[in-house]
C-alpha cells in the first residue's frame, strides 16, 4: 500500500484544533480552533471525499483516533456520510502505547514496533493507507521516509499559536510537487512526494 498523509494546515504550519472548540483542541491554553470550519468550497470538500473512498485501510495517532471513532464512528449522520462509510468499511490501525481498547469495529492497536508494523502494512496490497490529521504520527513517519504522498489542504489563515507540523528545528526534506490547485474560497491543495534530502547553495 502506497503510505498517503492528508493535513489540513494554516498559512503558519498549524495543524491543531482545525475541527472546532473541544477540550482535546485548547491542550497547551490553544484558544483559536475551528480554523478550518468552513473553509473550501465544494469541489475541495468532493476532493477530500474522493480521497477517503480510495483507501484500503487508515492509520491514525491516539487523539486523531479517539475523535473520528466518536464522530465518524458513532454518530449516525456522520456514519451514513459518504466519509463515515469509507472509515467504517476500511481497516483501522491506531499507533499507540496506552490504547488497550479500541471501541471502533475494525481497530488494530500497534504498540510494539511501529517501524516495522507500518512496513508491514505498506508491503500489503490493498491501495493507499491513508494518515488524516495525526501531526505527530505524520513527523515521525516523515523523519523515517515511510511516507510516499502528502497531502496538504492549506487555509488562508495565520493563527500565531498552536502546534505546527514541523517544528521549529527538525530534519530537512526536499518535496516534489506532483498537484497544485486553489479553490475559489482560496483554500489550496498541493500534493507532495518525498524526495530526498534538499541541494543547498555551497558557501
Amino acid at each position: 500500500m502506497k503510505l498517503t498523509t492528508i493535513t489540513q494546515v494554516t498559512l503558519d504550519g498549524v495543524t491543531q484544533g482545525n475541527g472546532g472548540a473541544s477540550e482535546e483542541d485548547r491542550r497547551n491554553g490553544f484558544e483559536r480552533g475551528g480554523w478550518a470550519k468552513g473553509a473550501g468550497d465544494d469541489e475541495t470538500r468532493a476532493f477530500i471525499t474522493r480521497t477517503y473512498q480510495r483507501a484500503g485501510a487508515y492509520l491514525f495517532g491516539r487523539r486523531t483516533y479517539e475523535l473520528f471513532a466518536g464522530s465518524w464512528g458513532s454518530i449516525d449522520r456522520m456514519r451514513s456520510h459518504p466519509v463515515g462509510v469509507a472509515l467504517n468499511a476500511a481497516p483501522k490501525y491506531v499507533a499507540s502505547t496506552t490504547l488497550t481498547a479500541p471501541g471502533w469495529a475494525d481497530t488494530t492497536v500497534l504498540s510494539g514496533d511501529l517501524a516495522a508494523a507500518v512496513a508491514d502494512l505498506k508491503a500489503r496490497p490493498g491501495g493507499e493507507l491513508q494518515v488524516h490529521g495525526s501531526g505527530t504520527l505524520t513527523r515521525w513517519l516523515l523523519e523515517r521516509g515511510l511516507v510516499d504522498e502528502m497531502i496538504l489542504l492549506v487555509v488562508p489563515v495565520v493563527l500565531g499559536q498552536g502546534a505546527r507540523l514541523f517544528p521549529d528545528a527538525g530534519p530537512d526534506l526536499a518535496l516534489d510537487l506532483v498537484e497544485s490547485r486553489a479553490d475559489s474560497k482560496g483554500v489550496t491543495i498541493q500534493v507532495y512526494r518525498p524526495a530526498g534530502r534538499p541541494q543547498y547553495a555551497m558557501a
